[in-house]
């Protein structure tokens, strides 16, 4: 492969994986995987959650490609990098910056508080029905995000908080 066919499979990849997360998120965890997602919305002290697994099974099937891809086909085993980074990021931005696993910074501005808002939005309803904002690095604006949840709430679709303060201060 080429240098420009290179970067072009990671950056694929790694814009793939916030569709693919969207998707898990909205799809897997708050639908049948919901045993394993639910302690993520639920307040608690452990250093460890249930959603944790997700990462474990999600990053066996990365090993894997680096393993298929090194013996049969370079261009998945740089897809897989590219899914590498997409971890890497998410879990920068949503275990540490959103849900501060990792470290303590709440930020005042830009784009970094708009992901802390529209997070908090998605952990604002009670339960795995309804819901906005499933992805993990795209954030939409918290405004239109807010007016979604009333609308939900209105037509019995999510329960909402009436404090949208979720878990861990954060997030």
């Amino acid at each position: 492969m080429t240098w420009l066919e290179v970067g072009l499979t990671v950056l694929a990849a790694l814009i793939g994986m916030e569709l693919f997360a969207w998707y898990a998120h909205k799809y897997i965890m708050h639908g049948w995987g919901w045993g394993w997602h639910r302690d993520h919305h639920e307040p608690h002290d452990n250093a460890l959650e249930k959603n944790d697994l997700f990462a474990v099974v999600f990053g066996t099937i990365n090993a894997a490609m680096y393993i298929y891809g090194a013996l049969y086909w370079d261009a998945l085993w740089w897809f897989a990098v590219g899914i590498t980074l997409y971890g890497v990021i998410y879990t920068l931005v949503h275990d540490g910056l959103v849900h501060q696993r990792y470290f303590k910074w709440v930020p005042k501005k830009g784009y970094a508080k708009r992901l802390v808002q529209a997070h908090k939005l998605h952990h604002a309803t009670i339960g795995k029905e309804g819901g906005v904002s499933f992805g993990f690095v795209f954030a939409r604006d918290p405004q239109v995000l807010k007016a979604e949840l009333k609308a939900q709430k209105e037509a019995g679709i999510a329960k909402v908080r009436e404090s949208a303060t979720p878990d861990r201060g954060a997030a």
